[in-house]
């Protein structure tokens, strides 16, 4: 009996050091693939940018990061169709940027509504 507690032990031990070996191996391959899709971004940012335009999409993406991914994302998609001219310098990044921020931009209303006033009266006695 303690022999085949002892293998199954083994086997299942062994089963798990796989499992884990095998999350590892997919758990790498993800990050090369995020690491290929930056690649692939930053190329392609490179060839539509100047270099004033790549330095003030930096300094956006360290301060708001979604805005900067979604004009990075605009530009992208606007190489991928063709759509750009040439290399886009920093005037022509701040023109992109105030139209992204036009489209993402947060519309915040407050409704204010008296329904019932109350009559506060005090006694200076």
């Amino acid at each position: 009996m303690a022999d085949d507690e002892l293998e199954a032990i083994r086997r299942q031990r062994m089963a798990e050091l796989q499992a884990k070996h095998g999350d590892a191996s997919n758990n790498q391959q993800g990050e090369e693939a995020k690491q290929r899709e930056t690649d692939m971004r930053n190329s392609i940012l490179a060839q539509v940018l100047d270099q004033s335009a790549r330095a003030r999409l930096s300094n956006l993406a360290l301060v708001k990061p979604e805005k900067a991914n979604a004009v990075e994302n605009y530009l992208i998609q606007m190489a991928r169709f063709g759509k750009l001219g040439g290399k886009i310098s920093e005037s022509g990044l701040i023109e992109i940027l105030e139209k992204v921020s036009q489209q993402t931009e947060k519309k915040t209303t407050v409704k204010v509504s008296f329904t019932e006033m109350t009559h506060i009266t005090t006694d200076n006695e």
